[in-house]
C-alpha cells in the first residue's frame, strides 16, 4: 500500500469518526449535527441569505427548509425579506440563536482541543500544506 493509499484512507476514516463524536456531542446537548453547523455558521455573519447558507451547508435548498423551519419555531432565527428581491429570505439569528451558537462554539472548541491534543503545531501546518494542495488539486479539476 502507497503512502497516498493510507493518507486517503485514514483521512476517510478520521473524517467519519469526527462527525460521529461531533454528532454524539451536540445530540447531548439536544441539537442535530446539521442544526449546530447552521447556528455556527450564522454565528459567523450578521445574516445569510437561504442560498448561501445552503451552499456553505453543501446541501440543496429544500433539504434546508425544514431545517430554518424547526430553528424559526425554537426561536434560534428569523427569516427577513431581502431588499429587491420577494423571493430571497435572509437567516438572522435570534437573541437565543446567538446564545446557542455561541453554545456550540464552545462545543466546537473543546472538541477541536481533544482531537488534535497530541498533534504538534509543525504537524499540524504541514497537514493544512496537504489539504490546501488538495483543495487546489479538486477545483482544478471540476
Amino acid at each position: 500500500m502507497t503512502t497516498k493509499t493510507t493518507f486517503f484512507d485514514e483521512l476517510w476514516k478520521v473524517n467519519r469518526k469526527m462527525r460521529t463524536l461531533f454528532d454524539a456531542r451536540v445530540r447531548a446537548e439536544g441539537l442535530t449535527l446539521p442544526r449546530a453547523r447552521a447556528l455556527i455558521l450564522l454565528g459567523k455573519k450578521d445574516c445569510m441569505t437561504q442560498t448561501e447558507l445552503a451552499d456553505a451547508l453543501e446541501i440543496e435548498g429544500p433539504t434546508l427548509v425544514p431545517l430554518l423551519d424547526s430553528l424559526e419555531k425554537q426561536g434560534l432565527i428569523q427569516r427577513q425579506p431581502v431588499d429587491g428581491d420577494r423571493r430571497a429570505k435572509q437567516i438572522a439569528l435570534t437573541p437565543a440563536g446567538e446564545e446557542q451558537a455561541a453554545h456550540v462554539n464552545r462545543i466546537v472548541k473543546d472538541f477541536r482541543c481533544g482531537v488534535l491534543k497530541d498533534a504538534s503545531e509543525d504537524d499540524l501546518k504541514a497537514a493544512i500544506r496537504v489539504f490546501h494542495a488538495m483543495a487546489r488539486n479538486i477545483e482544478a479539476a471540476s
